[in-house]
């Protein structure tokens, strides 16, 4: 399996390769990173992912990494919707605001959004109702919810997955 992300200026592809060996399913994570054309991350940096899923977040290999291991838990939206909040934060037009709200809020928060996000009914209304004059804030409360659920429950999952303990692994010298 080839998995091909574009994320803004950084492009990873995980292969996932699986072989039987004496009748046992072996399956081997290797990511490339091809915008600056290095097998992996720096070990350090990936070891430092360990600290907090901050840490894991503000590395954008660490993201496209956490993000490959949301989609194995059918879950990609959560950092889908976290990072185009933190690129929302970032807007200075008000025009623009109001459309990108727009955006953000028909594909994560409406009820049978694509990317629905799991959150309470009272954040769900706040959002809603501030559709009408959006603020920079008015996704902060949904981001918060929607980090702590990856805090507690993806990012443990994702520092004991395959993916992360593959790029672990010391680098193959050519």
């Amino acid at each position: 399996m080839f998995c091909l992300n574009v994320n803004h200026w950084n492009i990873i592809i995980i292969i996932n390769i699986t072989f039987i060996i004496n009748n046992k399913q072996l399956r081997v994570y290797r990511l490339f990173c091809c915008f600056c054309r290095a097998p992996k991350p720096p070990n350090d940096e990936v070891v430092s992912w360990r600290q907090s899923l901050k840490k894991l977040l503000e590395c954008k290999t660490g993201q496209l990494a956490f993000r490959e291991f949301l989609k194995t838990e059918y879950s990609e939206e959560n950092i889908l919707f976290w990072l185009v909040c933190e690129e929302y934060k970032t807007i200075t037009s008000n025009t623009e605001m109001a459309e990108a709200a727009k955006r953000i809020y028909t594909e994560f928060v409406q009820v049978d959004a694509p990317r629905q996000i799991n959150i309470d009914c009272e954040t769900r209304q706040e959002i809603t109702n501030s559709m009408s004059q959006p603020t920079l804030s008015c996704f902060d409360k949904a981001q918060r919810v929607i980090y702590k659920l990856m805090k507690k429950d993806s990012y443990p999952r994702f520092l004991k997955s395959e993916i992360y303990q593959a790029l672990l692994e010391p680098s193959d010298a050519s």
